[in-house]
């Protein structure tokens, strides 16, 4: 039997996603005073970007499976969001956004995200190579690739996996890396 807050959720959702997916209006300035530059400006900003998709992602509640990538010129790793907590949510709302990785410890690649996630009841973890981490106490992402001997920590929240050598994840640092939701 279906109960109210199903039917309640169902119209939410169904209104965000007909809202997303509109065309956007057409470019006709208005009389006298928006050129054609400005007209166009206001197309773009209303078009869906990566960051409506990652709040779509959120609000259906499928985090489980998204991809995101982290791009520096022409290489890029792409990461499987294989959890769903507040600190994988709120990550994936920030995107798209654009930060540098640095080298640390000869363990991981790390990058300062603009403000700290919600980690309220995100669990910690014993990371491993191959794990995309954000270390609370300094509001870093992290790509593990020397991970032996780290160990369990409440404050070493797994967010998902990559599959990418040393080699590639170099590739990445000291750059602007963009990182989107792919799928």
């Amino acid at each position: 039997m279906t109960k109210p807050y199903h039917l309640a959720i169902g119209f939410a959702l169904a209104s965000v996603l007909s809202t997303a997916c509109e065309p956007a209006p057409p470019a006709t300035p208005s009389e006298g005073t928006a050129s054609s530059a400005s007209a166009s400006a206001a197309v773009a900003a209303s078009a869906p970007t990566f960051s409506s998709h990652a709040k779509l992602v959120k609000w259906a509640g499928r985090v489980i499976g998204t991809t995101v990538r982290f791009t520096a010129g022409s290489s890029s790793v792409e990461v499987a969001i294989d959890q769903d907590n507040p600190a994988v949510r709120d990550f994936l709302s920030m995107l798209p956004l654009t930060l540098k990785l640095e080298e640390f410890a000869s363990r991981e690649k790390i990058g300062y995200l603009p403000r700290k996630l919600d980690v309220n009841r995100a669990p910690g973890s014993d990371p491993k190579d191959g794990d995309l981490i954000y270390y609370v106490p300094w509001g870093n992402v992290g790509f593990y690739y020397n991970a032996a001997g780290i160990g369990y920590s409440d404050k070493t929240i797994h967010l998902g996996t990559y599959k990418a050598s040393r080699d590639q994840l170099k590739q990445l640092e000291g750059q602007s890396v963009i990182i989107d939701v792919v799928r």
